[in-house]
């Protein structure tokens, strides 16, 4: 990302909030500041001068890249900020905008949580924390936020989607995995909970011992619990480490130590929850289908769509892809990566 993108953003965020804030004196107290870790968003720190109280302190600014649906911005801002009403250490979101004019797409603003990613700060024991606010989570009451988002945050409404995609994108690679899914679903073994569909060590912020901030909601599904446990497990096996921001000492003790991660993530949750062998793999694969479909989309339009990222590069749909094959025994491939 370039200075002058980010020069660019300061200066469409001050006229855009001028404006639909009716302060006219409002100006940036530092430039905007990329952070890295976003791979479906530009993401920049932000501070203000002569801007209403809430909008004064720390905050982080997510603009979407621009083929997203802008509607999405409206979709994290009632997540996080149902969450945040609960005293969940999810950012409260105080502005979002559907208007692409000011920065290219749409964004919001929202508060900058404090402390570093858990995987920086804590690599070793980041299976405590990690499970720590994900019961918390799945403790929290779903109600308010199933009348903000209504059929799109249920889990029918994710398997729906998906396979909206699917067609769309002809991914027919796909459709056994998607009929599948659809014919395989355990009954429920509890209520619905709120999971967060993405939750891992990059995603967690920590001081301390103390978590300060979950990050990143735009996957936010109420279904079973295991839902969420399955995603955060796929992404502890599969996920190479090399992607992760950390000197590459760090990196590769990651690597060697990722299998008993894992191994222990799992095994403390179970410690606290039932979870048996089979709910768990049919939900592994509910959620390494939206990997999938993602990176069918991303080979499907090569060259006229975004650039692949380098989590699209790694080998995580490839391990994905095996692991879906195993678990359902039915064929499922991909289109061949173009770029």
């Amino acid at each position: 990302m370039t200075a002058s993108r980010a020069e660019a953003v300061g200066r469409g965020l001050v006229e855009h909030l001028r404006a639909s804030l009716g302060e006219p004196a409002l100006s940036l107290a530092e430039p905007p500041r990329p952070l890295t870790g976003g791979f479906d968003t530009e993401i920049f720190t932000v501070r203000l001068r002569a801007a209403p109280a809430e909008f004064t302190g720390p905050l982080v600014l997510r603009v979407l890249r621009a083929h997203h649906d802008p509607g999405l911005v409206l979709r994290e801002q009632a997540i996080q900020n149902v969450l945040a009403d609960q005293r969940y250490p999810a950012a409260r979101v105080i502005h979002a905008s559907l208007d692409p004019a000011p920065l290219g797409a749409a964004f919001l603003l929202m508060e900058r949580l404090p402390g570093a990613p858990l995987i920086s700060a804590r690599p070793l024991g980041m299976e405590r924390p990690l499970l720590d606010v994900q019961l918390r989570l799945h403790a929290l009451d779903a109600a308010p936020l199933a009348r903000a988002l209504g059929e799109a945050v249920t889990f029918d409404g994710y398997v729906a989607a998906l396979e909206r995609r699917v067609a769309r994108a002809g991914l027919h690679g796909l459709t056994a995995s998607m009929r599948w899914l659809r014919e395989h679903r355990p009954r429920p073994a509890a209520p619905p909970v709120i999971c967060h569909g993405d939750l891992h060590p990059q995603n967690v912020l920590v001081e301390g011992r103390r978590v300060t901030g979950v990050l990143d909601w735009p996957n936010t599904v109420i279904a079973d619990a295991a839902f969420d446990v399955a995603s955060t497990r796929n992404i502890l096996r599969f996920v190479p480490p090399t992607l992760a921001s950390l000197p590459r000492l760090l990196r590769w003790l990651a690597s060697v130590g990722q299998p008993l991660l894992a191994a222990r993530y799992l095994r403390g949750y179970r410690s606290q929850q039932a979870l048996d062998a089979d709910r768990l793999a049919y939900y592994e694969v509910a959620a390494a289908m939206r990997a999938l479909v993602r990176a069918g989309e991303r080979r499907a339009r090569a060259g006229s769509g975004p650039p692949p990222t380098a989590l699209d590069r790694s080998a995580y749909a490839g391990r994905l892809l095996a692991h879906v094959v195993g678990v359902t025994g039915l064929a499922a491939e991909l289109p061949d990566e173009s770029w």
